[in-house]
């Protein structure tokens, strides 16, 4: 649905994925796919402007460790980062 850019990942996100078993390119591809995850129905409404405008996009993915994972494309498209949400 749009370019990722370069994807990153900060540490305790990795970290995080790893200890839940979770596979980072799942959730991109979720992501990518336009499944923003569990955000409020405001910020999905957000979501699909931006894919329209070009702002930046946000999905959050819980974990089973009871850790979240968000991913964030900027708006210009030139990176899409995994992070904790304590890392933001």
């Amino acid at each position: 649905m749009f370019p990722f850019g370069r994807i990153v990942a900060t540490p305790g996100a990795l970290t995080a994925m790893e200890e839940a078993c979770i596979d980072g390119l799942a959730l991109l591809a979720r992501h990518g796919r336009g499944d923003w995850g569990n955000i409020d129905p405001a910020d999905v409404g957000l979501n699909e402007e931006a894919l329209r405008t070009g702002a930046r996009l946000l999905s959050v993915y819980p974990l089973p460790t009871s850790e979240v994972i968000w991913i964030i494309t900027e708006a210009d498209r030139s990176v899409t980062t995994l992070l904790l949400p304590e890392d933001y």
